[in-house]
């Protein structure tokens, strides 16, 4: 199951995660976002136990989103140790997002 990033558990659930952490930095209104929701919800459940996907609403978490300068959205972003590895912008495939989850597998 995807999970809901927040500014409150951020740094907890990502940064200081010990498994690699694809963060969906999307809005409601965004379309590009709600076509992207079904592979990120797919790869969440793809990847449960290996690696946390979840989704952050740069709308509720603006915060978050100024931290790591998202100027368009949907931007995916993978941490691995609390750092960036790899840093995607618009609209992604599923087999795209499984290469990147892979990478940091």
């Amino acid at each position: 199951m995807e999970m809901k990033f927040t500014g409150e558990n951020f740094d907890a659930e990502v940064l200081e995660a010990d498994k690699p952490v694809l963060v969906d930095f999307y809005a409601d209104w965004c379309g590009p976002c709600k076509m992207m929701a079904p592979a990120i919800e797919k790869l969440a459940e793809e990847y449960d136990g290996k690696a946390v996907v979840g989704k952050l609403n740069v709308d509720e978490s603006g915060e978050i989103a100024a931290r790591y300068g998202i100027m368009n959205i949907p931007t995916l972003i993978l941490f691995k140790n609390g750092e960036i590895v790899r840093k995607l912008v618009g609209l992604q495939n599923r087999d795209t997002l499984k290469k990147l989850m892979d990478t940091a597998l």
